[in-house]
């Protein structure tokens, strides 16, 4: 009785070229990267809610420079301006004036975050309407923003 080797053997894996090794580091380094990049927009997004909070970076570029402080006017004109596109210019001068109320240094810029509040209520509400919001803060300022923005726009 004659058995012949009836055994299968394996065959020998050819040679892998590149673009397996290709693949096989895109599977080790594309899971790192879409962590990284995840994190870093989580890191960058405004979680306060407050438009005034600085945001995150996760950069080191910005640590040798020391941060610019904003002024207090600046930080004010930027949270009327998201209150005004929020709510409406009616809030929003209120708020002014009750921070103008409050700390007596802002009254000399007055002036110009009215006129701004003006100029932001005639871009998202037209000129008649953004006029209907007038009030007597910081004089006419707001009216008088709401007629150069209908002037120039």
């Amino acid at each position: 009785m004659t058995h012949s080797a009836n055994y299968t053997q394996k065959p020998r894996r050819a040679h892998r070229g590149p673009a397996h090794r290709i693949g096989r580091t895109l599977a080790l380094v594309l899971p790192v990267m879409l962590v990284l990049s995840g994190t870093l927009a989580v890191t960058s997004v405004n979680w306060s809610g407050n438009s005034s909070d600085s945001m995150l970076t996760a950069s080191a570029d910005d640590l040798s420079v020391p941060a610019k402080s904003r002024a207090p006017q600046d930080i004010l004109r930027d949270r009327l301006l998201l209150e005004l596109q929020e709510k409406d210019p009616g809030v929003a001068l209120t708020h002014l004036q009750r921070e103008v109320d409050r700390h007596p240094s802002l009254a000399r810029h007055c002036v110009a975050l009215a006129k701004a509040l003006g100029r932001a209520a005639v871009q998202k509400y037209g000129p008649t309407r953004a006029q209907s919001y007038a009030r007597p803060v910081c004089d006419t300022s707001f009216a008088s923003g709401v007629a150069a923005a209908h002037q120039n726009g």
